[in-house]
């Protein structure tokens, strides 16, 4: 039995309602507190506004406005999860970090035919763990798609 590392892919779950979710790991910069968020004018609705992190200024989307799920206020657990997709920097706003797991190749299936508030191009696939299930999030489509609103 040989085992490939190649295969496993590492993943950031989070949670948003009763819902978990993943994102690659390699494009996780940092996961930091809910910060204060500074409102631009005419951002698109998803867009939260954006941050000063050590002298940087990134932009920050709520996953939950974005998803289209009901407003709920921020808690002790709400992160914002800090990505890096090709050079730009984003702050995506979760209800909660939950942990980091590897999913083999193997255990992440297509959703070309899944039901939900979530639209396929924002998912690559699920992944099974345990007995828990995954929605693998793409993240570069979802952040092209909160600025072009």
């Amino acid at each position: 039995m040989e085992n490939t590392v190649d295969s496993m892919t590492q993943y950031i779950v989070f949670r948003l309602d009763e819902q978990s979710y993943g994102i690659d790991i390699q494009n996780v910069q940092t996961i930091e507190r809910m910060k204060a968020v500074m409102r631009v004018p005419k951002a698109p609705y998803c867009v939260k506004g954006v941050m000063n992190l050590r002298g940087e200024i990134i932009p920050v989307v709520s996953l939950r406005d974005q998803f289209g799920l009901e407003k709920i206020d921020y808690t002790d657990k709400t992160r914002i999860i800090i990505v890096k997709i090709e050079d730009a920097m984003v702050g995506i706003i979760v209800d909660e970090v939950k942990e980091v797991i590897e999913i083999e190749e193997t255990e992440v299936e297509n959703v070309q035919n899944i039901q939900g508030k979530i639209k396929t191009s924002h998912i690559l696939g699920v992944g099974k763990v345990v007995d828990n299930i995954v929605t693998l999030l793409n993240l570069p489509n979802i952040i092209e798609e909160a600025f072009d609103n």
